[in-house]
């Protein structure tokens, strides 16, 4: 076994901090800072000290070696790219703000990569020319740009990040869907090897395209993706990804719709108060513009619209709220009192739940009056049905009805079937086995290699600091010297014969450090195994800690040796 490396601390450029910084939210943020693995360059920017650098390299390491394993080819595109292929794709605009747009001196526009889609698809159809070359995977890991707004919690949203993305390309869709198992199965690989606990979800394909999408999900408080996992069977899915079945019902035995006087009740809750009804019986109805134009979005009055998902229904189209601009140059619009019957020049949108012959308590469009008996598809008719509403715990399962279960997580990977949406823009065809030009369908496929390392430290940490799998920790064996000089010359004894083994050690040989400091820091550092050269050390005796269990032991220097080389 080939020699690994010693890294001594009094040499590492790595200091350690008691507090959490003062602008830390997140429990990863505060540990990875305070144990010396990245530092804050500047918002949503972050530099990787040698200590993370190793544990990010770890990442890459696992990411890498299942890729190759499915045969993906590695390459190494740009990060500064050119205006016109996004541009064909309609990226340029529709990514907005977040995308990092920049000139060069002679006025030519260009960009920093978010992702890179629309590259490959350009480098494919410059060096494939047949369906011979094909399916082919490409896959590089690169830093990525995106301009967040409000950049936090730490690495896990930064403006600056790496990512592993990866491309198949194949001439028909039965390939596509080889490859997408291809990537499915070796995500499950990979996380399983980084020791992260993950959920596969049901996605939205957003601002990607494509047919089919599935997200990785590593749950933790601080992700910023809510998921619903059903507790009876396999269903789980991000909630935006959510979809409910349209189920009519029969309206026969309905009244007739009737006004009814209902001063001063402009919202829901005035509403069920004074009718002394649910909210649920109720309709609420929602105005927003999408490009300019008012679109109405029914829903029951118990629940919320989920605004991304409006937005994500009608992307690439700017959706914002109606102002009281709008509602003065469309008096026939009633504030607090719109109902879905009788509405002129307004297309009307609704949540599965208002399905046809529900009946209803919703505004009469005039005020200070609402109208009971509302039947969708009889007093009025839905142009669209739309899952929009905020997913709550409890929902039933869209697949065996059991109650929902809702948990946060961090999205670390992310793979979509995405059709031919970027070959027809950029006119990615082949020579098909016919002699006749065969667009090509891509699949696209990320890790969050950098985030990853955040989701890490979000899941295996304690009180006391990090827990690394042995897979990902920056050492195999943390060797802490107790502070005499014949503990430091056993500790860098016993630090040498290991890594002559192939152990990867980082020991702490720091002079004027009391012991005390040094075991904080063991364990705030978080490597599996701890080595204390100790009070014992005089008899060749050392300690042994794991530093995820806490279970210690004292052993000769030998068996210790021969234990951890094993």
């Amino acid at each position: 076994m080939a020699n690994a490396p010693v890294q001594r601390m009094s040499q590492l450029l790595a200091k350690t901090l008691r507090d959490d910084p003062a602008d830390a939210e997140v429990l990863s943020h505060k540990l990875l800072v305070r144990a010396g693995y990245v530092r804050r360059t500047a918002a949503g920017i972050w530099t990787w000290l040698p200590l993370g650098k190793k544990v990010l390299a770890n990442v890459e390491r696992i990411v890498r070696e299942e890729m190759d394993a499915i045969g993906a080819q590695e390459v190494l595109l740009p990060a500064l790219l050119p205006r016109e292929p996004y541009e064909a794709t309609g990226r340029w605009d529709e990514y907005g703000p977040e995308l990092f747009r920049l000139k060069d001196r002679k006025g030519g526009d260009y960009l920093l990569g978010p992702t890179h889609e629309e590259i490959f698809t350009l480098l494919v159809k410059d060096q494939a020319s047949s369906y011979k070359d094909l399916p082919v995977i490409l896959y590089q890991i690169q830093t990525k740009f995106r301009d967040e707004a409000r950049p936090r919690a730490g690495i896990l949203r930064g403006r600056e990040f790496l990512m592993k993305d990866s491309y198949s390309f194949d001439v028909a869709d039965e390939g596509l869907a080889e490859s997408y198992a291809l990537h499915r199965q070796a995500y499950q690989r990979i996380f399983e090897r980084l020791g992260l606990d993950y959920r596969i979800c049901a996605a939205t394909a957003g601002a990607m395209g494509g047919s089919k999408s599935e997200e990785f999900l590593a749950p933790a408080g601080a992700g910023e993706d809510t998921f619903a996992d059903c507790p009876n069977c396999d269903f789980a899915a991000n909630t935006e990804a959510i979809t409910y079945e349209l189920k009519p019902v029969d309206a026969a035995d309905v009244p007739a719709a009737e006004d009814i006087p209902t001063p001063d009740t402009p919202t829901i809750e005035t509403l069920a108060a004074s009718l002394g009804v649910p909210a649920s019986a109720t309709l609420k109805n929602l105005l927003v513009k999408v490009d300019g134009e008012i679109v109405a979005i029914g829903v029951p009055g118990d629940r919320e619209v989920d605004l991304d998902k409006v937005e994500a229904h009608f992307a690439p189209a700017a959706v914002e709220m109606v102002t009281e601009a709008d509602f003065a140059a469309r008096p026939d619009l009633v504030r607090g009192y719109v109902g879905p019957q009788g509405l002129e020049k307004v297309r009307y949108l609704a949540d599965p739940r208002v399905a046809p012959g529900t009946a209803w308590i919703t505004g009469a469009n005039k005020a200070d009056t609402h109208t009971r008996n509302v039947v969708a598809g009889r007093d009025f008719e839905v142009d669209e049905y739309v899952d929009v509403v905020v997913v709550q715990e409890g929902d039933p399962c869209p697949k065996c009805g059991t109650g929902l279960k809702l948990d946060r997580a961090i999205e670390i990977g992310h793979i979509f079937q995405l059709g031919r949406k970027y070959a027809d823009a950029l006119k990615l065809d082949v020579l098909g086995q016919n002699g006749k030009p065969a667009r090509v369908t891509m699949g696209s496929y990320g890790i969050g290699v950098s985030r990853a390392v955040a989701a890490l430290a979000e899941q295996h940490a304690d009180d006391k600091g990090l827990v690394w799998p042995k897979e990902v920790a920056p050492a195999d064996v943390h060797v802490v010297a107790a502070g005499k000089a014949l503990q430091t010359e056993l500790a860098l004894d016993v630090s040498g014969r290991l890594a002559a083994a192939g152990v990867r050690v980082l020991v702490d040989d720091r002079a004027g450090v009391s012991p005390g400091v040094k075991f904080t820091d063991a364990e705030l550092i978080g490597v599996p195994t701890i080595l204390v050269a100790g009070r014992r050390a005089g008899e060749g005796v050392v300690e042994l800690k794991d530093r995820r269990t806490g279970e210690r032991e004292e052993l000769p220097v030998e068996e210790a040796i021969a234990r951890l080389t094993a």
